[in-house]
């Protein structure tokens, strides 16, 4: 090898270890506080006119039937979608009902055919379930 190759050789080793050792430094600060900046996000897309959205803060108390079923069920109880019955539509609700109020509770809240179990709203209780059931055949 040339006089030429070794020194490229020799420098392209340094950089590479130079690079390696700045990077370990860095990665050495293992507080919570340190590893928090490192992964923090940059910054934050937004449409135009659009303000940046806030996450929803965990439920105060148990929700409304009505609640749940405007966040929750709407989406197929109100169009029919994957086979669900309409709210609109007493007669699709007949076989359901007549396999037991127990039964229907059950499939919603486990999950039955089409149905995903708790319709999707995984931190609902069996009451607001329930209640969203409650809501739906009132309608």
């Amino acid at each position: 090898m040339s006089a030429k190759g070794i020194f490229l050789r020799r420098l392209a080793v340094s950089a590479v270890t130079a690079l390696f050792l700045m990077g370990t430094a860095h990665a050495a600060d293992m507080s919570e506080e340190a590893i928090a900046e490192r992964i923090a996000p940059v910054g934050s897309v937004y449409l135009d006119g659009e303000a940046p959205v806030e996450t929803a803060a965990a439920p105060a108390g148990p929700r409304t039937g009505d609640s749940v079923y405007n966040t929750y069920c709407m989406a197929c109880h109100a169009t029919g979608a994957a086979g669900a019955p309409k709210v609109s539509d007493p007669a699709a609700w007949e076989p359901r009902l007549a396999q037991g109020r127990d039964t229907l509770n059950k499939h919603a809240i486990e999950g039955f055919n089409g149905m995903p179990a708790r319709g999707t709203c995984m931190d609902c209780s069996d009451d607001e379930i329930v209640a969203a059931i409650d809501h739906m055949l009132s309608l």
